[in-house]
């Protein structure tokens, strides 16, 4: 199944237009190298982010929607905006793209219950199934997974596994010379209506902490940036990191803008929204 239902595929401008905003000229044949090229390059340049509904503005999952937003208006957006926008952009190029869902358990015990509220996605290769995911925050996969249980597998940032877990796996992260669960998965596609629904509650229910708290993430070559509230942190890939506590709009726009390369023109409501922060 693809993100695209009834959409069809992008129109050669938009996906130009789409390769420009990721920084990416090189190869577009429907290739493990050019997906590894493409998510690389979106996960630098597209942060995620939750400004839309800190505004309680609508966050609307249609393809001409997101390309505007995320490409044409250079903001970012959560998982169901950044990973559908790659599964549009790798659908229209001749990938076999899969959505699925995902119980988040990071920072949580593996038995607590959770919603299926996280998406990310399957892509089949010739190599073989490969998991994508351009949308988890501060652990937003910066390279390509091969569905194989079990084995380590490292990206550009972190290194990760796959474990079994009941009629799916588990994906977990290396950290500290740890292994943390991340999220719970199986191999149902997500339907988009059903990522309709649970988009609608992510970015819209008042316990959300979409709808509550202040989160940027952006991974550059050597370092990833977050932003949670008013506290900016840079984790650096040595382990190191630095922590500063901003304490006007001011200084939350700037971090906005030059860390997380988004253009905060014409977002209706943003400076209420941030001064919630400060």
């Amino acid at each position: 199944m693809s993100s695209l239902d009834g959409a069809g595929p992008l129109e050669r401008r938009d996906l130009d237009q789409y390769f420009a905003r990721i920084g990416h000229g090189g190869d577009r044949s429907p290739t493990l190298a050019t997906l590894q090229a493409i998510v690389a390059r979106q996960t630098e340049a597209i942060a995620f982010e939750n400004l839309t509904p800190l505004t309680a503005a609508p966050v609307v999952l249609a393809s001409r929607d997101l390309q505007d937003k995320l490409v044409a208006r250079r903001r970012g957006g959560y998982c169901y905006e950044l990973n559908l926008l790659t599964a549009d952009v790798l659908s229209s190029l001749g990938y076999a793209v899969t959505p699925l869902a995902a119980r988040v358990v990071w920072n949580r015990a593996e038995n607590d219950e959770t919603p299926r509220n996280h998406l990310l996605l399957r892509v089949d290769l010739p190599e073989g199934p490969h998991l994508v995911d351009t949308g988890f925050g501060g652990l937003t996969l910066t390279g390509v997974l091969r569905l194989d249980e079990g084995a380590t597998q490292t990206t550009p940032h972190e290194t990760f596994r796959l474990q079994a877990r009941g009629d799916g796996y588990v994906l977990q992260v290396e950290l500290r010379g740890v292994w943390r669960s991340v999220y719970l998965f199986n191999l149902e596609a997500e339907l988009r209506v059903d990522a309709e629904v649970s988009n609608w509650h992510t970015s819209t229910h008042p316990s959300s902490l979409f709808v509550n708290h202040l989160i940027a993430a952006r991974p550059a070559a050597d370092r990833r940036f977050a932003l949670s509230d008013n506290v900016h942190t840079v984790h650096h890939r040595d382990g190191s990191r630095q922590q500063t506590q901003l304490r006007s709009v001011a200084e939350l726009e700037t971090v906005l803008e030059r860390d997380f390369l988004l253009d905060l023109s014409n977002i209706s409501g943003l400076r209420a929204a941030l001064a919630r922060f400060v």
